[in-house]
């Protein structure tokens, strides 16, 4: 007899966390898809130039207003073109942390903890 065990108890438990960590993989694959299709703009230099990228951080275009192309200017406009693609990156960063937070709330996960494990 298995009365060690205390019946069938621990079992139906571990199947559980078992349910609860299937479950966290599914979210985690829909959060990800979420994220691949939600685009975030960031700027520079007042909008003169804009980046695209998802909020995974995969930049997707640019966006350059024409009166910034003066050849003496060309190190100003790399600089505007780097300060606005770092600024999407910043922006799909944490739109991706607000997402995870969703997602670690809903499943009563302590805030601030990092998935994946």
């Amino acid at each position: 007899m298995l009365k060690g065990l205390g019946g069938l108890g621990g079992l139906g438990d571990m199947a559980k966390m078992m349910k609860a960590a299937q479950d966290m993989q599914v979210k985690m694959a829909e959060m990800q898809e979420e994220l691949s299709r939600t685009v975030v703009m960031g700027e520079s230099g007042a909008g003169l130039v804009k980046a695209r990228a998802t909020a995974k951080g995969e930049l997707t275009g640019l966006d350059i207003d024409p009166s910034i192309f003066v050849a003496s200017e060309k190190e100003v406009v790399e600089d505007l073109i780097l300060a606005a693609i770092k600024d999407a990156q910043a922006k799909a960063a944490e739109r991706s942390q607000q997402e995870m937070a969703k997602l670690t709330e809903g499943l009563g996960l302590p805030p601030g903890m990092k998935l994946p494990f």
